[in-house]
């Protein structure tokens, strides 16, 4: 079958086309550049396209049965005119084009933070309530704002499926994410300290995994939430730091003391470029939500790996890949022995 991937050179998208050529796919990988990185296979071509240039990508949609749309730009930013344009405008443009071209299936990569995380009873599932208020992040508004955009497309009579995964993280990721590096930073003994927090991450090969599924079984017009697991982050920093030998993080800091600083700190942050300290990236950690992902489970057939595997195999990757510098990890059996906590 052939397929297309927009977004193909990113984190996301890198394991996606992989599975795809393992599922025995020929794939039309589209995105700015074609990196190093690359799966170089003769199932695989790859095609440099803007995603708002519509003629192109219907023309390179044609013939395709299914289009998985993964271009956004993500960004913890209260405003920002461009990330707004591509999550929103850039579905849209997308999903015509696939219209355009005939495709069977349109399966969009959305987020779990077009969800209010912030405001509902703790539990997210798929008839929570939706990031329309305007005091939450650019990123989780212009990714509800891109559902809507495409439910219009749907409406016109494309048939699509809308995925929302969470806190993405594991292998491969030649990025890296920024769960990933600060999990990297940890690994290589460089985290005395961090926050407290629990997030629901899912491993990026279950998110691929979880997308080819609703391609396969999604209802069209349907949002399934893609999760994982609830990990706490200071604990999956002190395993991953075991697991290479490393000095490990001494404690977890209270969020209200981080919640203190962040008026100071955010605009220091801003200084240099960076949105990694700011009342969105706070929010975030005092949500900790919990992730109903049972109907991607009852109608995809979705089913998540623990997370001590996907750790194991992040740190392994990290290592293979010449991103821990000297920090190797430990053998296969001693990971078995100090994860079992997190799965």
């Amino acid at each position: 079958m052939k397929v297309a991937v927009t977004g193909a050179a990113g984190f996301v998208g890198t394991n996606l086309v992989n599975q795809l050529v393992a599922d025995g796919h020929d794939v039309v990988a589209i995105d700015r550049v074609c990196p190093d990185h690359a799966l170089q296979h003769p199932s695989v071509t790859w095609s440099s396209i803007d995603i708002f240039d519509q003629d192109t990508l219907t023309a390179a949609f044609d013939s395709v049965d299914t289009v998985y749309h993964l271009v956004a730009m993500i960004t913890l930013k209260q405003k920002d005119e461009t990330a707004w344009r591509v999550n929103t405008e850039g579905v849209a443009s997308t999903a015509r084009a696939a219209l355009a071209a005939g495709v069977r299936r349109f399966v969009h990569c959305s987020s779990i933070h077009s969800f209010d995380q912030y405001t509902d009873s703790g539990i997210v599932d798929e008839t929570s309530a939706r990031s329309e208020n305007p005091s939450l992040p650019v990123y989780d508004r212009s990714k509800w704002a891109g559902e809507q955009e495409l439910q219009k497309v749907v409406a016109e009579g494309l048939d699509a499926v809308i995925c929302n995964p969470t806190g993405v993280y594991g292998a491969v990721d030649h990025g890296l994410s920024r769960i990933n590096g600060m999990l990297r930073d940890a690994a290589q003994g460089r985290v005395p300290i961090f926050v407290e927090g629990t997030f629901d991450l899912v491993d990026v090969r279950d998110v691929a995994r979880g997308l080819t599924l609703a391609a396969e079984h999604g209802r069209t017009g349907e949002n399934y939430l893609i999760g994982g697991a609830d990990v706490r982050l200071f604990d999956a920093m002190r395993t991953v730091a075991e697991l290479c030998g490393r000095f490990q993080p001494l404690f977890a800091v209270p969020l209200g003391m981080l919640k203190a600083v962040v008026p100071i700190a955010e605009p220091i942050s801003q200084l240099f470029g960076s949105d990694l300290v700011s009342r969105a990236s706070i929010s975030a950690l005092v949500a900790q939500p919990t992730v109903d992902v049972s109907k991607a489970r009852d109608e995809l057939g979705y089913a998540p790996r623990p997370t001590a595997q996907t750790l194991a195999d992040l740190v392994a990757f990290l290592w293979d890949s010449h991103q821990m510098g000297s920090a190797k990890p430990k053998s296969g059996d001693h990971f078995e022995s100090i994860v079992p906590q997190l799965v």
